[in-house]
């Protein structure tokens, strides 16, 4: 194994060249990548029934996202023929029914989920408690218990809140991308294209500003722990002009962090929602041309209409899952790191 690790960072700066990045960045993306999969792994150890059925649910989900495109699409063509009104009543009540169903099954789903979410938060306070208990008994210092109760009471559950949407989530979002885009491309090819060159760009502007998120959530998690255990020296010992010092420089520190991730959160969100009204306006007028010329009909406009909504909705979704894997990550690695720091003492 040491020998693996020598050769694996020795290939570090040539893989750091080849991407354009320094080797610290290479080094932090390599770190992040393991947390995440260690996260994985333990998800997958306590729920792995659970997780499988929560995919199949949210399966469920996305697929019948699509059939009230298609209700929209037959409702609107049945009135702008003049077909008969018994049509319309029929295909209003289908839709009905698949609205009751669709959002039955969500609401499972989502229920499920935030059961998932608690069951792991109680596996890990158990798991720390332990923990805590050992601490104590040995007298170690005062802000490494603060630590711990602090871990307890806060950091489990962005852990346990990412558990119950950490495989189901991105299945259902990525599933409703690519289904409605589907059926969009099925009904009319060039109104398809122009959703896809809605997001494209996106492409090549969300993934560095969020992964500029990523960096600044994995700082401020690691200085807020600092934080607290100034504060729980603080109270047990008057503190210093030099440690009060660093205090106030630590929480200067958080607030550029919380505010560089705030500027860049809602940079991702205009960006979406500028790229969301293009999208818009080109079905709008591409389409209007269309029906003009008689190459498509009102109804398909409609149903374009409500897939780029169903499909803006989703990619946000992706984007929000993306910046709690890693903070779940970052926030169970630290408590990886916490539970293995005092097992040689239990032991």
């Amino acid at each position: 194994m040491p020998n693996d690790d020598r050769r694996s960072d020795e290939r570090l700066p040539k893989a750091a060249a080849d991407r354009g990045e320094s080797v610290d960045d290479v080094r932090s993306n390599v770190a992040r990548s393991a947390m995440v999969r260690a996260l994985y792994r333990y998800i997958w150890k306590i729920s792995a029934r659970d997780q499988i059925f929560l995919s199949l649910m949210s399966t469920g989900v996305f697929v019948l996202e699509l059939v009230p495109l298609e209700l929209q699409r037959r409702i609107v063509n049945a009135a702008v023929h003049h077909q008969t009104f018994d049509l319309i009543v029929k295909l209003c009540i289908v839709y009905l029914v698949v609205a009751l169903v669709h959002g039955g099954l969500k609401l499972a789903t989502n229920v499920y989920k935030g059961s998932v979410s608690e069951a792991t938060n109680r596996d890990l306070r158990l798991k720390m408690n332990p923990v805590m208990a050992s601490e104590l008994q040995s007298h170690r210092p005062t802000n490494d218990e603060g630590v711990r109760i602090s871990m307890i009471v806060s950091e489990v559950e962005a852990v346990g809140g990412f558990a119950g949407t950490s495989f189901s989530d991105p299945i259902l979002n990525a599933g409703v991308l690519l289904s409605v885009f589907g059926y969009m491309l099925y009904v009319q090819p060039w109104m398809a294209a122009i959703a896809l060159v809605m997001f494209l760009p996106q492409l090549l502007v969300i993934p560095p500003l969020q992964e500029a998120i990523n960096k600044r959530t994995e700082q401020r998690i690691q200085t807020l722990r600092a934080v607290s255990s100034d504060i729980l020296r603080e109270s047990s010992d008057p503190a210093t002009q030099t440690r009060r010092g660093k205090f106030q420089r630590r929480i200067a520190f958080v607030y550029v962090l919380n505010v560089q991730i705030v500027v860049r959160k809602f940079g991702i969100n205009f960006v979406m929602n500028l790229l969301y009204t293009l999208g818009l306006i080109g079905i709008l007028g591409v389409g209007g041309w269309m029906v003009l010329n008689g190459r498509t009909e009102v109804g398909t406009i409609v149903a374009f209409i409500s897939g780029l909504n169903r499909m803006n909705t989703p990619w946000r979704d992706l984007m929000t899952w993306l910046r709690e894997v890693t903070n779940a990550g970052t926030k169970y690695r630290l408590i990886v790191e916490q539970l293995e720091s005092v097992a040689p003492t239990r032991a």
